[in-house]
């Protein structure tokens, strides 16, 4: 299967094609918050959740196994992308993509038809006006076509906490500047994937 026919891609692996490891990373730490294995710790990291009830559910991707494993003591999610254990796991995700057509070698980048698949998903789902009424997921596959505004939109507390996305500058530096004191300026879906297709819980707050 060379040419990327029929391939069933999950949200993470969307994310590789179009945005590279550290969007997968983070539509695996993603997923592991909407299952309630990983909380937002001290600002900026995340850390594995003290109650696992995963054998009650379907087991994550490898690759949220690999991220949740780096997670005993909180990290930040630009940490969790260098861990070996977790580079590995994006290896081995990269293998059946290859053989599928959607990673070239040697480099390993997103062929024509992995790109022309991935702007043709966008198309098809772009972000909703609110966050209410969605399945995991469908807000899975959201975030990893819509990186960091679909997590503003779908987890915004969580994703500014654990540092998955920026602090806004709302209004720019001069509103800062005259801001009241105390305020701030700020599983998973298939798809099919055909050749002629178009960054370490709880619901999202």
């Amino acid at each position: 299967m060379s040419d990327g026919t029929a391939v069933r891609l999950e949200p993470h692996e969307i994310a590789l094609l179009g945005e590279g490891p550290r969007a997968a990373v983070t539509v695996a730490v993603v997923d592991l918050y909407l299952r309630g294995l990983v909380a937002a710790d001290l600002p900026g990291t995340i850390r594995a959740d003290a109650v696992d009830d995963a054998s009650a559910q379907e087991q994550p991707a490898p690759l949220a196994v690999a991220v949740r494993a780096c997670l005993r003591k909180p990290a930040a999610p630009k940490d969790l992308v260098k861990d070996p254990a977790v580079r590995l796991a994006v290896a081995l995700m990269r293998i059946p993509l290859a053989e599928a057509g959607l990673l070239r070698y040697p480099l390993l980048g997103p062929t024509r038809a992995a790109r022309r698949h991935v702007r043709g998903l966008r198309q098809d789902h772009p972000l909703p006006a609110s966050r209410h009424g969605l399945t995991d997921g469908e807000r899975l596959l959201l975030v990893a076509l819509h990186g960091e505004a679909a997590l503003r939109l779908l987890v915004p507390r969580f994703a500014l906490r654990a540092g998955l996305v920026r602090r806004a500058e709302v209004g720019g530096r001069s509103l800062l500047k005259n801001s009241p004191p105390g305020r701030g300026g700020g599983g998973g879906a298939h798809h099919y994937c055909g050749a002629g297709g178009g960054g370490c819980g709880g619901g999202g707050s």
